[in-house]
């Protein structure tokens, strides 16, 4: 197989997955959960799906991404999603962005972007926005630090823990 054949094949199996990662969100909307669908594939395979579920299960972060990251963590026996690709209806939420970087996704890939979830009341610009831009003055609500003597004692008993997993 060439490079050329192996590339036109990810971008075959990627438009495939985006397809169903698009008809998820909107069989979500259709069962009374948020229009967002998302999957996790590896190695050429579908090893997870998700949908947005944040209503149906009065779960805030019951996102598509959550979700399908969730539930490919249990069907691969793992916290970690390396070599693995998620495919998600809209560009994901800082949340789930951030959620996919802990779980060390080799790669993202998105249809809808934010600009489009906004148009449809999902103003995650908002977010974005806050993050990227706005002194936490400004933030709509406050973020402190509490400074304490132990503060660093649940690092020292992990640090202390001889038989800890490393993530």
């Amino acid at each position: 197989m060439t490079a050329h054949t192996q590339e036109t094949s990810i971008q075959e199996f990627e438009r495939a997955w985006m397809e169903k990662a698009i008809t998820l969100a909107t069989n979500s909307v259709t069962n009374g959960g948020g229009p967002f669908g998302a999957l996790v594939a590896k190695d050429g395979e579908v090893v997870a799906t998700g949908h947005n579920q944040v209503t149906s299960t009065l779960d805030p972060v019951a996102h598509a991404e959550v979700s399908a990251m969730r539930a490919a963590c249990r069907e691969l026996n793992t916290f970690s999603l390396e070599g693995c690709v998620l495919i998600t209806s809209c560009e994901p939420c800082p949340m789930c962005l951030a959620a996919a970087l802990w779980a060390r996704v080799d790669r993202l890939v998105y249809s809808a972007d934010r600009h489009d979830a906004a148009v449809a009341g999902f103003d995650d610009r908002n977010f974005y926005d806050l993050f990227e831009k706005k002194p936490q003055s400004m933030w709509p609500m406050s973020v402190e630090h509490l400074d304490l003597p132990n503060r660093t004692a649940p690092f020292d008993a992990w640090l202390a823990k001889a038989d800890r997993i490393a993530y």
